[in-house]
């Protein structure tokens, strides 16, 4: 893995001290509160009391009316109504949203996610045939939809209306909904731009409680399931999301619902959970439905009522999950194998490779994997329905979206953002597409974006972490994108002679400085090769805090990012 350099956000130091002498809190984390763009007394009240009231009324969003006024109607005739979702974490735990709301005073109810190796993302044509079928006459899709204009026209065809819930870019225009539910439409003015597809989800499930006159109290037992979906897809946790999470989690650690309890009791992860817990504790999990089997289950997981089932269904996950990870870890190692076995890989700026024997549902993980690895982005591509499929992440200063848009003569579809996107196309256009792609990278890449940076927020000493340090800490969560974890400098510590090497080159940290007592001990994932080199003198730890329970105590612990002399 390369070494990442360690930068200093900069800090409108003006600022930072105007917010201590109107706070009367350490400059520290008016610093902290700066790098976040809070620049007054107020936004810096908002961000430490998040409150429910404060979220948006969701009428504010474009279509939201279309698509109560069509709810209600399937609700008083007594339609069957047809909950469609993404297979991932944020489309499993946006139906079982839906179902769970709507199913406490409607029964006509079905559900359907797509095979992501027979169907693959977004709404598709044999969901739509289903739903004739069946005789539902009313489809509200989840976490895709935006762009699904050729299942959406087949579906009016036959009588059956679409209320979509969707967070992705639209693409060449709106499909033919009865409503479009998507704060990223160019003409909608909800003010929050970021929502998961669970989020627009809750709104929409807030907005019929309003137009009802129900007690919004009645839909607080969701947020749990926001959460998770706002932590695992990663949205940027500011706002309303930082807001929902912050609730969710609050439900999450003192009245779980009973499927996301079993998955905690399965992996043995003690609570209270925070946002890493979700991230790679509960997340995995979920998305091990899909990747290798039927996302179905994990919804029937999250909408379990009896903690025997749910501990069985839980069970069958983390099974699933382990063969996940043999799959993942094998197929990383050989793309690992392939890179550095092309000549002149080093000089190359991007990474293309394409197997048909690899899985369709670990490609992303695969890309995630080499992205991180050489920190250069990655497209890993698979073939399925006689077509290559890939999965793309990229890397600090590179739009992959941006990217994909020239290429898209190559393409069938593609899709995604800046960050992380997928696409498909013939197999013949693999190579014309890696060179592209290439040449794409050597324009956009510049020399700093080439090696991984760690920005720091602030340098510490470690006698600084005291109870109050860590009391204003806890106030700063839940971290997530936009509202990271601070990563913290401390200069100059030494090795106390207790740190020692785990397996699968980890390291267990005890520190101190050296003209100081305090003592703080925490984990170097993936760190002790470098540790090695290090612990023999003087030596700058990069780290940020998490707290762990010990011997029934919450202790705070470091998290070490790199080490260096």
């Amino acid at each position: 893995m390369t070494s990442p350099r360690w930068q200093l956000i900069p800090t409108d130091e003006q600022v930072a001290q105007q917010l201590r002498d109107d706070l009367g809190i350490d400059l520290l984390f008016c610093r902290l509160l700066v790098q976040r763009g809070i620049k007054t007394v107020d936004e810096a009240r908002t961000f430490f009391r998040p409150d429910l009231n404060d979220l948006h009324n969701p009428f504010l969003m474009k279509d939201m009316d279309l698509a109560v006024a069509r709810l209600d109607k399937a609700l008083k005739n007594g339609e069957r109504i047809l909950l469609y979702g993404d297979y991932d974490v944020d489309g499993t735990t946006s139906v079982a949203l839906m179902f769970a709301f709507l199913s406490g005073f409607y029964q006509n109810l079905d559900y359907y996610l797509p095979d992501r190796e027979k169907e693959g993302y977004g709404v598709s044509l044999p969901s739509v045939e289903y739903a004739r079928k069946t005789g539902a006459s009313l489809v509200i899709a989840m976490d895709c939809g935006i762009k699904a204009h050729d299942a959406v026209t087949l579906a009016k065809s036959y009588g059956i209306d679409f209320i979509v819930c969707d967070h992705h870019l639209p693409e060449g225009g709106l499909p033919d909904a009865v409503a479009n539910l998507d704060p990223k439409r160019a003409d909608c003015p909800y003010p929050f731009k970021d929502l998961s597809g669970c989020g627009i989800a809750f709104k929409l499930a807030q907005a019929l409680t309003l137009h009802n006159n129900t007690p919004q109290e009645e839909i607080d037992d969701l947020l749990d399931l926001v959460a998770v979906s706002i932590a695992c897809d990663i949205v940027p946790m500011i706002g309303e999301n930082r807001t929902l999470a912050h609730f969710g989690l609050h439900r999450l650690n003192h009245s779980p619902r009973v499927g996301l309890w079993a998955l905690m009791n399965r992996i043995n992860r003690p609570f209270p959970l925070d946002v890493s817990d979700l991230v790679f504790g509960l997340g995995p999990l979920i998305n091990a439905a899909g990747r290798l089997g039927d996302a179905r289950d994990a919804v029937r997981l999250l909408l379990s009522a009896d903690k025997n089932s749910a501990l069985d269904r839980a069970g069958a996950l983390v099974q699933r999950n382990r063969e996940r990870r043999e799959v993942d870890y094998a197929m990383a190692d050989e793309a690992r194998q392939r890179i550095t076995g092309q000549p002149g890989w080093e000089a190359r700026k991007s990474i293309v490779l394409y197997s048909p024997e690899w899985h369709k549902g670990i490609i992303g993980i695969a890309a995630s994997r080499m992205t991180e690895a050489f920190h250069k982005p990655s497209v890993i591509l698979t073939h399925s329905n006689n077509r290559a499929v890939g999965s793309a992440r990229s890397v600090p200063g590179f739009d992959l979206y941006e990217a994909l848009q020239q290429c898209e003569d190559l393409f069938f579809s593609y899709g995604g953002h800046a960050h992380a996107a997928g696409m498909q196309m013939p197999v013949e256009n693999v190579d014309a597409f890696a060179e592209r792609f290439e040449s794409i990278a050597c324009e956009k890449i510049t020399p700093e974006n080439t090696s991984p940076v760690l920005e720091i927020c602030a340098k510490i000493r470690l006698d600084e972490i005291d109870p109050s340090f860590r009391r204003l800490l806890r106030q700063f969560e839940p971290f997530g994108p936009h509202n990271r974890n601070p990563v913290f400098w401390a200069e100059g510590v030494v090795d106390t002679g207790y740190s020692r090497l785990l397996t699968n080159n980890h390291v267990r940290l005890s520190i101190r400085h050296a003209d100081s007592s305090k003592v703080m001990t925490g984990i170097g994932f993936g760190l002790g090769a470098v540790f090695e080199k290090v612990k023999s003198r003087p030596f700058d730890i990069a780290f940020n805090l998490r707290e762990e329970q010990w011997r029934g105590e919450t202790v705070f612990t470091l998290q070490a990012k790199d080490l260096r002399v």
